[in-house]
């Protein structure tokens, strides 16, 4: 597949072309296909280096997109608020997930353009399972995945795999897997397997 970095809806800009010669400089290459429509979910994996923030950063301004982000509602108080939400922030409760989740599917698909990015894995460090956050919202949005992954080993940010969720967990989280086999992490012992957490289990109630 051919790259490009092209908008859908212009040409490249100063900035972006600047962008991308610096991601050229680092030795990165940006693989990009035109997203499926106005909104849905970009996944980032793997994420085990604060690098990562940075060459996703120039790839998001390579491309002239206006991807969101996700953050608790506790960083968007105070006149940081107004820098948090300038820069692309949406407020999270995470006191109420499922309220949230539908509150946030809702203002998604009330903007005329919305892609807001995830990173499963929550953070830098191992864990055992990626947060499923990002198939809620999905689901409850009927919004695609654009599965974005930072491949250290040939040095490759692409956006090219798109996913609709079929609401089978296995399936989905099977098909997800395969896009990201062999993507090399810059710290691969901190990747994150590519499952959800088991769903939770109450006490055990058996009658005595």
């Amino acid at each position: 597949m051919s790259d490009t970095l092209m908008h859908p809806s212009a040409l490249p800009t100063w900035g972006q072309r600047t962008a991308l010669r610096l991601l050229n400089l680092l030795g990165w290459k940006l693989r990009y296909r035109p997203l499926p429509g106005p909104h849905g979910i970009a996944v980032v994996y793997p994420h085990t280096s604060n690098w990562d923030f940075l060459i996703g950063l120039l790839g998001k301004w390579a491309l002239g997109l206006q991807f969101r982000w996700l953050a608790k509602d506790s960083l968007f108080r105070g006149p940081m608020g107004a820098i948090m939400r300038y820069w692309g922030g949406i407020s999270v409760d995470r006191r109420a997930p499922m309220g949230a989740t539908r509150k946030l599917a809702e203002r998604m698909l009330a903007e005329p353009w919305c892609w807001v990015g995830i990173t499963p894995e929550g953070t830098r460090s191992y864990r055992p399972h990626w947060k499923s956050g990002f198939y809620h919202l999905a689901t409850a949005a009927k919004v695609p995945l654009v599965l974005v992954y930072i491949d250290y080993g040939k040095k490759e940010l692409g956006l090219v795999d798109f996913l609709h969720l079929s609401g089978d967990q296995d399936a989905d989280m099977a098909a997800i897997a395969a896009v990201y086999k062999d993507r090399q992490a810059l710290n691969p012992q901190n990747a994150a397997p590519i499952k959800l957490a088991p769903p939770h289990i109450g006490p055990d109630r058996r009658k005595s």
